[in-house]
């Protein structure tokens, strides 16, 4: 499974409590529409760092890496290259 299949994967079934594709678009910000609140938001880090082995420190949990498929998709890249 790719990684944007897998984070889409994960906020469908856990926050929207779907599997229809339809309801998220990778670009929809998670906290201007309501999919995510703040604790949602702790919810996905933690995710994001079990499932990716990664550390999402204090200064990287902003917007523009976490509220939207494709911030997270290009955040978790980024974090995986400079781990390379």
């Amino acid at each position: 499974m790719t990684l944007r299949a897998s984070l889409r994967r994960y906020v469908l079934e856990n926050h929207l409590f779907t599997d229809d594709e339809g309801r998220l678009k990778d670009a929809d910000s998670f906290l201007e529409t309501g999919i995510l609140d703040s604790t949602g938001i702790m919810e996905l880090i933690l995710f994001i760092e079990e499932s990716h082995n990664l550390k999402v420190t204090d200064e990287e949990m902003v917007p523009e890496n976490l509220d939207s498929i494709d911030n997270l998709v290009a955040y978790i890249e980024r974090k995986q290259a400079a781990a390379s």
